[in-house]
């Protein structure tokens, strides 16, 4: 009996634990339900509703977007972020990400249990997490917490929003929504950001090995980072193309011949200094700047520049835009390596600067010191006084400046003291160039200087310079339109004066010749040809400077012109924008058409916010704008821009082997065109039309003192046209641009003899009142 009381009592010890087993199973199986319960209704913290889900808040960046389909560049602070569709992935990309990071994902909910299971059953074998979590905890908390507790409640959340997810949207949707959230390092914010950050690349152009590398990285890309770990990256690559292997996605062949490949990344950075039209980015900013104040959301809050995910279509040709950046590439540092040249120590004592006494150079480089971001930091932000910036600026520090190093803009570490470094930068000549089509507006090039990083100071739009010869034409037109004057009329080429106070000018005003050489008659084509300033001075005195003027402001220009005689000879201080926009009229048939940079904006879901309205209006007959054109035909047929049609070289040094102003262009097709040289050579123009572009291009140096001695290098023909000539040559080349090279087209009825070989000279004495009984003041435009 004592023996089956024994028994008796072990079996029911043994049911109270089985009690207990169930209890404590059926108790952790409730708990888990509260935790989730308690989760999804937000006890452990916020969780997003169904309408946050639809819409995750997710910072993206406004992309600008070139003519021919191209990203020019991003506006960003943080995120570095431009969506794409699933539609937009290549097969590779997706088969890759399916692989490696979740084998199941066409079969679970958000949870993949079997993952789940393994990963609590052998700690660390991986496949706990879903790509659903993973979009979850980028969308809602990033990183997950050190504290255990918390990081039980965060995984919590995770399956709870992943569920969700899955609900909400597609498989498709899921995919897509990850690539674009995912921080791939090196500003690559999303998918798209990564392919052209890496790989120079569209996603849908990306093949399969670069597929595999992109996602390789969702392990961690702090740590496979191409640029400091490319060993750790390529064999992360290779275990994700193991992965492809597989689950069956490609053959054991590929997979080998793909892991002996390197990673060829073509490291492409997106930043505001870097990449393609910098300058035309930074003018474009302060558009976006003036529109957003302008134009409020309709719930009355601002656009952000930098997170709304705006979309900005400009008239930029990203094809024309490289070549005008390349000619200006070409150019540039041949041309100051002639400057350096010249301008050693030796020859010149006073280098840069020429025509400046000591006393003047130190009162310069004083005032570009206030004017500097380096005094107005210590100045204003760390509250220095005046001595000790002074003091600053005279001790050597380390930096790193701009120089031009096998012909390409790039940097040098060096040590040295601010002040040095200001004259040192002033040694370098600067460059505006702006390209458009007259017909409709649209500006195709924009390059404001050599550097954005070193030289921002925008020389297309905001930076404004006497414009010499370049004005001329304008002068020539109103007596063409006034008088109806012929390109094949001479005129006596004589020394010439206006008289004191007859336009308001208080002395007599007596241009001279450039070269002094007077004698003769020359037609007025000749003359524009040449440049001839007393011809130039005999018209203007004959339709009266206030005519100019008002021509000029007709044809766009918005910078002040004083109605004064020596305007003739291109005095007024004028942008390359101006005078881009005004040339574009005479290829236009004399319609004027204000230059367009912005076609279109659009937000993130392609709802357009702006369009462009275009601004045109007539200014001149299509008469006398044919005529004019075909006045500035004769520049590149018998003057100064006559070297567009051969092949030749000026100048040929053997110390640094670059063809200084080499003019090897030979074109044969009609260009219509003027070349513009200030006093000192201070600025050199040239601006070159054919039919459908209109190209101006200026180059001078910061200061006016800034120059070449001599016309030889100092002239527009041999600072400015050879960027021009480069340029278009590459536009040629480049035939799906179909660039013009037809000629002119005249009007119907063209009552103004402009073929001087089947005319009949005549001379026209400006003295007296044969031609024209009017006088000035009764000419209205």
């Amino acid at each position: 009996m004592a023996k089956a009381k024994k028994e008796t009592t072990t079996v029911q010890d043994f049911s109270k634990y089985i009690r207990w087993f169930w209890m404590a199973f059926l108790g952790g199986i409730l708990f888990l339900i509260l935790l989730f319960l308690l989760a999804s209704w937000g006890i452990f913290g916020e969780m997003p509703d169904h309408t946050v889900l639809e819409n995750p808040k997710t910072n993206l960046a406004t992309e600008i977007m070139s003519s021919d389909g191209k990203t020019l560049g991003k506006f960003y602070f943080n995120d570095n972020r431009t969506p794409v569709g699933y539609e937009e992935l290549p097969k590779h990309l997706v088969d890759a990400l399916i692989a490696t990071e979740d084998e199941r994902f066409t079969e679970h909910a958000g949870i993949d249990a079997r993952g789940t299971l393994r990963a609590i059953v052998k700690p660390g074998s991986g496949g706990a997490s879903t790509v659903s979590q993973q979009l979850a905890k980028q969308l809602f908390h990033g990183e997950g917490s050190k504290n255990i507790i918390e990081r039980v409640l965060q995984k919590v959340k995770e399956w709870i929003i992943a569920t969700r997810l899955e609900r909400q949207y597609t498989k498709e949707e899921i995919i897509a929504q990850y690539f674009n959230i995912y921080d791939f390092g090196n500003n690559a914010d999303g998918i798209r950001s990564a392919a052209a950050i890496y790989f120079d690349k569209e996603p849908h152009e990306l093949d399969l090995k670069e597929c595999a590398m992109l996602v390789g990285m969702f392990k961690n890309s702090s740590l496979y980072n191409p640029r400091r770990n490319p060993v750790g990256v390529k064999n992360r690559r290779n275990v994700v193309l193991y992965q492809m292997m597989r689950n069956g996605y490609l053959d054991q062949t590929l997979k080998d011949s793909l892991q002996k490949t390197e990673l060829d990344v073509k490291y492409t950075p997106q930043s505001h200094r870097d990449g393609i039209a910098t300058y035309f980015r930074g003018y474009l900013s302060g558009f976006m700047k003036d529109w957003i104040k302008n134009n409020p959301k309709p719930d009355g809050t601002k656009w952000s520049l930098y997170n709304d995910g705006l979309t900005i279509y400009t008239t930029i040709d990203s094809r024309m835009q490289k070549h005008a950046e390349d000619a200006v590439q070409q150019h540039m540092p041949r041309l100051q390596a002639e400057f350096f040249v010249q301008n050693t120590p030796k020859r010149n004592p006073t280098t840069p600067f020429l025509d400046l006494e000591k006393d003047e150079i130190r009162d310069l480089l004083n005032r570009s010191m206030k004017q500097s971001e380096r005094w107005r930091h210590m100045k204003y932000d760390l509250k220095k006084s005046n001595k000790d910036i002074e003091a600053s600026f005279k001790k050597p520090v380390p930096m790193s400046v701009f120089a031009w190093i096998d012909g390409k803009p790039s940097e040098i570490d060096t040590i040295m003291k601010p002040i040095d470094s200001m004259r040192y930068y002033k040694s370098f000549l600067r460059t505006g160039m702006m390209s458009m089509d007259p017909r409709t507006g649209h500006v195709k090039a924009w390059v404001g200087g050599m550097d954005y990083k070193h030289f921002q100071y925008d020389m297309v739009k905001q930076g404004k310079r006497q414009v010499g010869s370049t004005f001329k034409p304008f002068v020539y037109t109103a007596a063409i339109d006034q008088l109806h004057f012929s390109p094949c009329d001479e005129f006596p080429d004589t020394p010439f004066c206006i008289e004191a106070n007859k336009f308001g000018n208080p002395e007599e005003w007596c241009p001279d010749n450039s070269n002094n050489d007077y004698g003769g008659t020359r037609t007025l084509k000749n003359a524009l040809a040449n440049s001839v300033n007393t011809i130039t001075a005999r018209l203007i005195d004959k339709v009266g400077p206030q005519t100019v003027a008002d021509l000029a402001l007709k044809l766009g220009i918005e910078s002040d012109i004083p109605p004064v005689p020596s305007i003739a000879l291109g005095t007024p201080d004028l942008s390359v924008y101006e005078m881009v926009g005004a040339y574009s009229a005479f290829a236009n048939k004399g319609v004027y058409t204000k230059p367009v940079m912005v076609t279109t904006i659009e937000d993130k879901n392609g709802t357009i916010l702006y369009q462009f309205k275009p601004e045109t209006r007539d200014v001149l007959s299509e008469e006398t704008a044919y005529v004019a054109t075909k006045l500035m035909e004769g520049v590149t047929q018998e003057g100064s821009g006559a070297r567009l049609r051969t092949k030749g070289a000026d100048s040929y040094r053997a110390d640094y082997r670059e063809v200084v102003t080499g003019y090897p262009y030979e074109f044969k097709n009609p260009i219509a065109g003027k070349t513009g040289t200030t006093q000192n050579q201070s600025d050199g123009w040239f601006m070159g039309m054919v039919p459908n572009l209109v190209t101006g291009v200026w180059v001078g140096g910061e200061e006016r003192s800034v120059h070449f001695k001599s016309i030889t290098y100092g002239q527009g023909a041999s600072m400015a046209l050879p960027i021009w000539g480069i340029y278009m040559r590459s536009c040629y080349e480049d035939e799906e641009l179909n660039i013009s090279k037809e000629e002119f087209e005249a009007p119907k009825d063209l009552s103004i003899v402009v073929d001087c070989s089947k005319a009949t000279a005549k001379t026209v004495i400006i003295d007296d009142d044969e031609l024209n009984n009017e006088t000035p003041e009764d000419l209205e435009f």
